[in-house]
């Protein structure tokens, strides 16, 4: 949450979504495990990616105090990063929406006391915080002072995976889940729990 280096922030946000698969394995929810690892893949990389083409624009700096307003250099790279940052968070209909909601209700149906839950809802309520975080101190913030160059988004070999990963992001959650578990399954769940990971 108190990081600035933008790497060092993505890759902590990688461990905040392994200890979501562990969650999973712990529940006995192997499949549900692989399934997040899998859509985590996409959109994680989708998020280096960004990062680096961010890096190299700005200078070579990882300091995101040093970014600001960078939405306005590299609209392309802004609209990717963000998606990937969304589907991070969860967002309905992205690809992280479909693991890890599905996660979230099924540990909801188990005996858990109201602690386990509790820190569970935190830890998604964390992840949201220090996304928006990144994504406001690099593209919306008022501009840190560093130098940036726009000429990084004509650069086909740069932006052409990143465009690729972008449209994964969106459309690997659905595949995955229909090639994972092909029979529909009905989780029935109170109103406040239901809504509880979209909330938080």
């Amino acid at each position: 949450i108190f990081e600035y280096d933008l790497k060092k922030i993505i890759a902590l946000s990688t461990l905040s979504q392994l200890g979501m698969m562990m969650f999973s394995i712990s529940l006995g929810l192997y499949e549900l495990a692989f399934f997040h690892l899998l859509t985590h893949a996409l959109f994680k990389a989708l998020l280096f990616l960004c990062a680096g083409i961010l890096i190299h624009g700005a200078g070579n700096t990882q300091d995101i105090r040093s970014f600001g307003g960078l939405s306005l250099n590299f609209p392309l790279v802004a609209v990717c990063m963000n998606l990937a940052n969304l589907s991070l968070c969860g967002v309905p209909f992205l690809a992280g929406f479909y693991s890890k909601d599905l996660i979230v209700e099924l540990a909801c149906q188990y005996t858990w006391g109201i602690f386990v839950l509790l820190m569970m809802f935190i830890c998604l309520s964390l992840t949201v915080l220090y996304s928006v975080r990144l994504t406001y101190l690099s593209f919306v913030g008022p501009y840190g002072g560093g130098t940036s160059i726009s000429v990084c988004e004509s650069d086909y070999s740069l932006v052409g995976p990143v465009v690729i990963l972008s449209f994964t992001s969106l459309v690997s959650g659905p595949i995955l889940s229909w090639l994972n578990f092909p029979a529909p399954v009905l989780i029935f769940l109170p109103v406040f729990l239901k809504w509880g990971a979209l909330f938080f």
